[in-house]
């Protein structure tokens, strides 16, 4: 945008904030506009709307930039901003005139701003520009701005950006290009016009994400990586949690410079003299130079300012009360991530948990991360890093596996059993009370990790639901995740009271599923499953060959493994008194024969005699022949009931510790046969065809949202007419079978002739809608008199005035579609059978939003429905597309809460949806819509 400021005015000037221009415009901006993002290098960084007061603070910023920058952006020198100017750059009206704000602390470090162009005939353009102060430049903070200008902009219906760039400013161009904009350029001598739609295409979508991955791993590496550790609040008491920290990090071998930061180390200059045993009070101190305070041998600080070399992770051991002047010093010295072990926030109650909102909001602001309050810690394993700020007393070895969860307590046993189990991990985070960092950042992190080939996650909820589906559904793509959901922890109470907590557990397993991620209940289970997929290859099929000598613990294994979904096509009994050579060359058999997917090796030695040779000849029969340690097919064991790796059956790195190709061994039959189990589920979901959200002709997205905006009184919730959600469902295709509602027997009379006889006269109330007796409506009605009978009938039996008359559908399976927007798991499709009371029994398939066409044929494919659409010859595919419009309905219009099509009525001639209702309103802030943010 040019800009064409005065430069005659000094730029100490304040600028009035009662102006009678700004006294005329609105001063509450829109909130859902403010939001903390992640620059390129993982800082973070908030956006807000500007507002009047900021006028000093816009002032500062664009005195601060250097004589390039504004030239850039006035194409001019501009020196000064007059205080006309920095009136209507801070007034606007957020409406045809919109301008964000990025801040670092109280320092604006960016702005950016949009203006329609009605006047000049284009009311669906605007014209946008953005400046980012020097130091902040390559930060990647323009296509941020972009984003979240471009959102604000849609929310105002316009739908194309336009910008003059000079021409020797081809970055600026690139910003427009790598965000991934069609753009349209037109050259004018020494400025460049662009021009560009904003809404959202696939294209654009993919780069956000991009971006978004990027940045957010980056934030998590600079927790994970860093150079150099601060530990403020390390206590020269050993018993001290401070002192815990820093001994942990020695010992750990932390391979950069780790600082104690001890303020109680140095004594104040002003403080008086005290009395010293031995030592009259009124004798002079000696002058002999005293050593600096250290702990555990290292030189302490008195604040993290002090220390002369950068830092790069602060972890905070230090009472809650005293926290904030902590962050204020992490500011100053430019820390990047924190570690807050300190307790007293949101598991203290309300007053902890305001503490807590308190403290992630001031987090933010001062640009870093935080992991915690109430955390464990964090540990990466790798040898270039060797980091241990947690209060673990023992963590495992060197591995491949990545873990994250929430609870201190049961992240210790977690790392313990790691350890016990020799199952080696890469890098571990305990997050506490995830006031910031949660699983979906750090999922990023592992996705980019090459140290990282499984994951584990122990969750107590989800989070944000939409962005960890998405994220999920992309890194088991390539790595498997494992996951045990503490009881009802993902869940909110009221989801839970509605559902109860077996049903719920069921949700969460789909929606799991859904996204690859292998669920599991125990602990127990999590390392069983993540010990298979650490070390061994996945199956290629269901087809196992069980080898053994011992029948009873063969068949156990052999009941199991059938029942979790393998094929048992090969059982050998090699007896009690089975030789090493015999074990060797039976399992070599079943690993060369190519009708065998995976083998189960069940094994208790003959008394008095070595089991290490029987280990070795193991290992010798699993070696492919041609060559190399890792096994072709997966092979698991009760090998002496050793839970973990026995050493036998242990390939070592380097470092002596476990590696892929070692065999895992379960101390019971039914645990080795499960585990196996999980993987060829997990191998059955990564195989299948690549597929993605389709893209749903003749539909009206931006329709739908005005719609909807229009009706949204006050920002409430509202359940819209039958009527309206009837125009609603059109806009997408989906089309309710005609109807009228009627007051008056005389207007049902004339709505049935209007319709065309047969008709039905129904109530639409939920006491009356899916009733197993069917009493809330009178079908195939073909005559007035039937139609006058049937709605006084309804009237006197629910004392309702207002009934519906609707055209008589041709008959066919009842079917229910239903989308609710929970708090545990973001909107959730639900698919079933119509009535109360297949409801009642739980006779309902779930999956998350979007779906995938692979999801809808999965819902449509379900047991108790596809029985009976298979009697009836029901297309699926009819079904496939409804679900899927559906989905792309609600993923379009997140204002739209909650959402029923019931009953839906399938037969051979076509699916009729009968009845509708749609609540909307303000979308969830965790909602994983819009621009990227962090939340």
């Amino acid at each position: 945008m040019t800009e064409n400021p005065e430069s005659t005015v000094n730029p100490e000037s304040t600028v009035n904030p009662e102006s009678t221009e700004q006294q005329a415009l609105p001063r509450e901006y829109p909130r859902q506009w403010t939001a903390d993002v992640l620059a390129s290098d993982g800082g973070v960084v908030h956006l807000r709307p500007i507002v009047p007061a900021d006028a000093d603070l816009l002032v500062a910023f664009h005195n601060g930039l250097s004589e390039r920058t504004r030239y850039m952006r006035y194409f001019g020198p501009t020196p000064t901003l007059p205080p006309r100017e920095v009136v209507r750059m801070t007034t606007v009206d957020y409406r045809n005139r919109v301008a964000l704000l990025a801040f670092l602390g109280d320092e604006v470090i960016a702005m950016g701003l949009y203006e329609g162009l009605a006047a000049d005939g284009k009311p669906d353009s605007a014209e946008v520009a953005f400046v980012v102060a020097d130091d902040h430049q390559g930060r990647g903070l323009g296509p941020v701005l972009l984003e979240h200008l471009a959102g604000a902009a849609a929310e105002n219906g316009f739908t194309r950006f336009e910008a003059e760039v000079l021409s020797e400013n081809p970055n600026m161009v690139a910003v427009f290009r790598d965000a991934g904009y069609q753009i349209n350029r037109a050259f004018d001598g020494s400025t460049v016009h662009v021009e560009f739609l904003i809404d959202p295409t696939e294209a654009l979508t993919s780069v956000r994400n991009a971006r978004e991955r990027a940045s957010e791993a980056r934030s998590v590496a600079n927790l994970l990586r860093p150079q150099a550790v601060a530990v403020i609040g390390a206590s020269t008491d050993s018993k001290k949690v401070g002192n815990v920290i820093l001994a942990n990090i020695l010992a750990a071998g932390f391979t950069g410079p780790v600082f104690p930061v001890n303020g109680a180390g140095v004594v104040p200059a002003e403080e008086p003299e005290r009395a010293v045993p031995g030592r009259s009070a009124r004798q002079p101190r000696s002058k002999k130079r005293e050593a600096p305070p250290s702990v555990r041998g290292i030189r302490s600080y008195p604040t993290v300012r002090d220390i002369p070399d950068p830092v790069d992770l602060a972890v905070i051991a230090v009472p809650a009360a005293g926290i904030d002047q902590v962050l204020d010093d992490c500011l100053a010295k430019g820390v990047r991530t924190l570690v807050v072990v300190s307790a007293g926030f949101g598991e203290r109650g309300t007053a902890g948990l305001e503490n807590e909102k308190r403290l992630a909001e001031q987090v933010r602001q001062h640009g870093m991360r935080l992991v915690g309050p109430n955390a464990l810690g964090v540990v990466n394993n790798h040898h270039e890093i060797a980091l241990n700020a947690s209060l673990a007393p023992r963590i495992p070895g060197a591995g491949r596996v990545g873990f994250f969860c929430q609870s201190g307590a049961l992240g210790i046993a977690i790392l313990d059993t790691a350890a016990h189990r020799q199952l080696g991990l890469s890098t571990f985070v305990s997050a506490g009370n995830r006031a910031d960092v949660s699983g979906n950042d750090v999922l990023q992190y592992w996705d980019t990790d090459d140290d990282t080939d499984v994951v584990l996650l122990y969750l107590e909820s989800f989070g944000n639901p939409r962005k960890f589906g998405r994220i999920a559904r992309r890194v088991a793509s390539k790595k498997p995740i494992v996951a045990i959901k503490s009881g009802s922890g993902a869940m909110s109470p009221t989801h839970v009271q509605r559902t109860g907590p077996v049903r719920d557990d069921r949700i969460a397993q789909m929606v799991l599923e859904q996204a690859g991620v292998i669920q599991v209940e125990t602990i127990a289970e999590l390392f069983d499953c993540a010990t298979v997929l650490a070390y061994q290859p996945l199956p290629t099929g269901p087809r196992t060959a069980i080898v053994g000598n011992s029948s009873v613990i063969a068949s156990l294994a052999a009941n199991t493994a059938r029942t979790s979904g393998l094929t048992v096509v090969s059982s050998v009994d090699l007896g009690p008194a089975v030789s090493r050579q015999e074990l060797t060359a039976a399992v070599a058999a079943v690993m060369t024969d190519d009708e065998i997917d995976a083998v189960i090796v069940v094994f208790v030695p003959p008394v008095a005699v070595d089991s290490a040779d029987y280990a070795l000849g193991l290992m010798e029969a699993t070696r492919p022949a041609a060559g190399g340690d890792v096994p072709v097919k997966p092979v698991v064991t009760t090998f002496l009931a050793v839970e973990g790796v026995p050493d036998g059956l242990s390939r070592t790195g380097a470092d002596g510790l476990p590696v892929r190709g070692s065999i895992p061994s379960y101390p019971t039959p039914e645990r080795a046969a499960s585990a196996l189990a999980q993987a060829w589920r997990y191998a059955q979901w990564r195989a299948r065809p690549d597929s993605q959200p389709a893209a749903i002709p003749n539909v009206h997205p931006e329709d739908v949202r005005s719609f909807v905006r229009e009706v949204m009184v006050e920002g409430e919730n509202r359940v819209l007419s039958a009527r309206e959600g009837a125009y609603v469902l059109e806009q997408y295709g989906i089309g309710v079978v005609p109807f009228r509602d009627v007051n008056t027997m005389h207007e049902a009379s004339a709505a049935a002739r209007e319709l065309g006889f047969p008709v039905v006269v129904k109530s639409t109330s939920p006491d009356w809608v899916g009733r197993v007796d069917r009493e809330g409506a009178r079908l195939d009605l073909s005559d007035a008199t039937a139609v006058i009978n049937a709605f006084n009938e309804l009237q006197a039996l629910t004392g309702e005035s207002a009934l519906q008359v609707q055209r008589m559908a041709a008959k066919g399976v009842g079917l229910y579609i239903g989308v609710t927007d929970t708090p545990s798991y973001g909107p959730l499709i639900s698919f079933g059978l119509s009535g109360r009371l297949f409801e009642a029994l739980g006779d309902r398939s779930h999956r998350s939003i979007p779906l995938t066409e692979h999801d809808a044929r999965e819902l449509v494919d379900e047991p108790s429905v596809q029985v009976l659409l298979g009697e009836d010859g029901t297309d699926p595919a009819r079904l496939v597309d409804l679900l899927q419009r559906v989905s792309a309905l609600i993923d379009d219009v997140p204002e739209i809460r909650e959402l029923r099509l019931d009953p839906i009525l399938t037969s051979p001639e076509g699916i009729a949806v009968l009845g509708s209702q749609i609540e909307v309103g303000p979308v969830p802030t965790l909602a994983d819509t819009g621009p990227r943010r962090l939340g």
